[in-house]
């Protein structure tokens, strides 16, 4: 639906960091945000805020319209965009976008948004590897390169959103920096709709349960996806970094969602690839998702979500269920070469299992919320082969954290295992690698999120003439986010 922007300037500098005693935690100025302009109720331009309205009858959105209750609100959204996860504070533990209408069609609408991110990386590396000698003069790329303290680069990503007509949205997400691009890149740009477009009552019934979406869009692969950093928007992961299997894409194509009684069915269809294709049609074929869920307030305190999701694709030149993060890793460096670049090798401290030419996953999540208490959960299997492999490999993950919110929710605690074991390409026998993470959160403001993690990774079974042979990486990471 959007074009790809190349060459725009794309490191984008961020307001400074203040740290104290060793693991203070970060205080970043809020950020003000634009009031509405001057023009006609046909065509508006805001700034998608949580400053609540000025305006005393403009209709203000829930905190968690779906399942009251489960977070505090914040503040009122800007009004007039509908069927929407707010940005910041307020849009905590909501997944899929809520289905109940929060706010009346006020005319059209174009809302603009922010997303801005800044890492303290304080991360030490070792390995076992062999030594390997390549080119001339010979370089061991088994060497880690040395890495120390310092700032990693800031994040930012830039939304728009377009209230078009009752219950249709626009929705574009563009990175303005990130990692592993020097360029401005649209990550996504598409068309939900959740309300009949036409006066018949019967499309009206339908509609009230039914969304559509259509576009470029992140897939919805299971419900990590919902709670992991996307690039400049840090907030509604509790931790720094995402999953050591990160399953996370963009493709085009279309999702249909129908809901009722807290029972959510998805079924989607897609092109298979990141990119729009026309060439090789042999070597293509679409993928095909889909989703199952049951997410219930079954009282005041307790919130229960279970869902499971499959996501295959029989054929492909490029794949990306899991090399789909422009971002890239949140971990700078580690486990790297001396020759490798911050850029080229942006999935540090990542797996990525090489399923480029075919892959079929599923996963469960199981999510429950007592009170302060947030438990989640990640059981994944995933099976694929990358070029001139004849049989699949097969990948395991699992994940588990828990968390407590508490002042009102503005601070949190909570620590998470993640682990994945698998069959790499041009490795005998399965590896595996284990990640532990604490963290600790301070919402400053709706806006503001200053958070700590202390974290270790470590690389089991990998061969004496693998660089991650006997490699680990430890340490803390301190990030700042500012989401408007």
């Amino acid at each position: 639906m959007y074009a790809h922007m190349e060459g725009v300037p794309a490191r984008t500098a961020m307001g400074g960091l203040t740290w104290m005693m060793g693991v203070a935690l970060l205080a970043l100025a809020p950020v003000a945000a634009a009031a509405d302009a001057g023009g006609s109720p046909d065509s508006i331009l805001t700034v998608a805020s949580a400053v609540p309205s000025t305006n005393p009858t403009a209709p203000t959105i829930e905190a968690n319209v779906v399942l009251p209750g489960t977070v505090p609100a914040s503040s009122s959204e800007s009004a007039g965009l509908q069927y929407f996860r707010p940005r910041d504070f307020s849009g905590l533990n909501m997944f899929e976008a809520p289905k109940e209408d929060t706010g009346t069609f006020e005319g059209k609408k174009l809302f603009w948004g922010f997303g801005f991110a800044q890492q303290f990386q304080g991360l030490k590396h070792r390995n076992t590897a062999d030594p390997k000698p390549v080119g001339t003069p010979a370089v061991n790329a088994n060497q880690l390169i040395e890495i120390g303290n310092g700032f990693n680069n800031a994040n930012a990503n830039l939304y728009l959103d377009a209230q078009i007509a009752h219950g249709m949205r626009v929705a574009l997400t563009a990175y303005l920096s990130s990692r592993h691009h020097t360029e401005t890149w649209v990550k996504d740009g598409y068309l939900q709709i959740d309300a009949s477009p036409v006066d018949i009552d019967a499309l009206k019934a339908i509609m009230e349960h039914l969304t559509l979406r259509v576009g470029h869009f992140e897939v919805n692969y299971g419900d990590a996806h919902f709670r992991r950093s996307d690039n400049g928007n840090a907030f509604f992961n509790p931790f720094v970094g995402n999953l050591i299997l990160d399953a996370f894409t963009t493709e085009i194509g279309a999702e249909a969602y129908a809901r009722t009684g807290g029972f959510l069915a998805m079924a989607g269809v897609t092109g298979g690839e990141i990119r729009g294709q026309v060439q090789k049609p042999k070597e293509r074929s679409a993928s095909y998702l889909g989703k199952l869920g049951y997410d219930r307030q079954l009282t005041q305190a307790v919130r229960m979500r279970l869902t499971g999701s499959f996501y295959t694709n029989k054929q492909a030149v490029s794949s990306t269920l899991y090399t789909g993060s422009r971002a890239g890793s949140r971990y700078y460096s580690v486990l790297e070469n001396v020759q490798s670049t911050e850029s080229a090798q942006a999935w540090s401290g990542d797996v990525q299992p090489g399923f480029k030419n075919r892959v079929t996953a599923w996963v469960v999540n199981p999510f429950v919320k007592v009170r302060g208490l947030e438990l989640f959960g990640n059981i994944e299997q995933a099976k694929g082969r990358t070029t001139g492999e004849l049989t699949d490999r097969t990948w395991n993950q699992y994940a588990g954290e828990g968390l407590y919110r508490f002042f009102d929710e503005k601070l949190y605690v909570g620590g998470r295992y993640n682990v994945a074991e698998g069959a790499l390409a041009g490795i005998t026998g399965d590896v595996k690698v284990e990640r532990m993470q604490g963290a600790g959160g301070w919402f400053v403001t709706p806006n503001v999120l200053a958070k700590i993690e202390i974290v270790r990774e470590n690389y089991l079974r990998f061969p004496a003439s693998d660089i991650r042979n006997g490699g680990r990486f430890d340490g803390f990471m301190i990030e700042g986010a500012v989401n408007f």
